[in-house]
This record gives C-alpha cells, structure tokens and sequence, in this order.
C-alpha cells in the first residue's frame, strides 16, 4: 500500500500499563530520578496521591499496527515531536493508546525528494478520557520513499 493511501486510518487500540518498574528504570536511563516519578512515599502525598511517569515515558508504550503502513527499520529520519497531556500518567493506570496517520506530503530536499509522514498517537483512560496526544513528522529519504513506491 502507498503511504498517501494511509491517510486517515487508525490503529485498533492497545492496552497499556504504567508500570512501576518501568517508569523508575525510564526515569533512571534519562537522567531524571526524581522522587515524584520513584519514590512511593513522595507520590502519595503529592498532589496527584501516587506517582507519575515522566512525560516522554509514553513513547514506550505499544500504539498498535496501522494496517497498510510498513515501513521500515532503517532509512526514516526522527522530524519532530510535540505532545499534550491533559493530566500526568499515573503510576499502575492503564492505558488505551492508538496510533493515526494525519497527513503525507513530499518536498524536494538536496538528496532528491523527501517525504514527510504525519502521524498522531493517543492515549486515553478506561472510561475513554483523552490524556495525551503526541504528534509526530517521521521523515522518509528518497531511497526509502521509492521502495515503498509512495
């Protein structure tokens, strides 16, 4: 399938914890142990009575398959990334994430023509509340782009 034929499509949702172990083991690989992210007593009388995650934690979650997109490991280009949470992640919640593809659009760049992968991923609670957004600009050179015959 084309890239611009995924336009649109979402993935199914997939359940996600925010599990202890990983938050502190998350927390510990960027620099970050604070307490409010690893230590149970601080969380309980924080303001959120629990600990939270650490905003980028979210990127390690699983945002299931969009159907028809196969790209691969190698050849893409990290662009850009903004998230928006409504509320921090809390420490044993779970979480319904899912990925949407937004938009695809080519320029022309110095090594021939790029092309640009617009994709959106959410992550709600268990009665459906949006937390988080993050939107994402995944870059696809051109030798890439033409053997996904874009």
């Amino acid at each position: 399938m084309r890239l611009k034929e995924t336009v649109g499509k979402r993935s199914n949702k997939v359940k996600n914890i925010v599990e202890r172990g990983a938050v502190k083991r998350f927390a510990e690989a960027i620099g970050d142990p604070h307490p409010i992210f690893i230590d149970e007593e601080v969380g309980r009388k924080s303001r959120y009575k629990n600990n939270i995650a650490p905003p980028t934690f979210s990127r390690v979650f699983d945002y299931g398959v969009v159907e028809g997109l196969n790209l691969p490991n190698k050849g893409l280009i990290h662009g850009e990334q903004i998230y928006h949470f409504t509320r921090p992640l809390f420490v044993g919640e779970e979480i319904n994430c899912y990925t949407e593809v937004k938009k695809y659009y080519e320029r022309k760049g110095k090594n021939g023509e790029m092309g640009f992968l617009v994709l959106k991923v959410y992550g709600e609670d268990t009665v459906g509340e949006l937390i988080f957004t993050a939107e994402q600009i995944v870059i696809i050179n051109e030798v890439v782009r033409k053997a996904l015959s874009v």
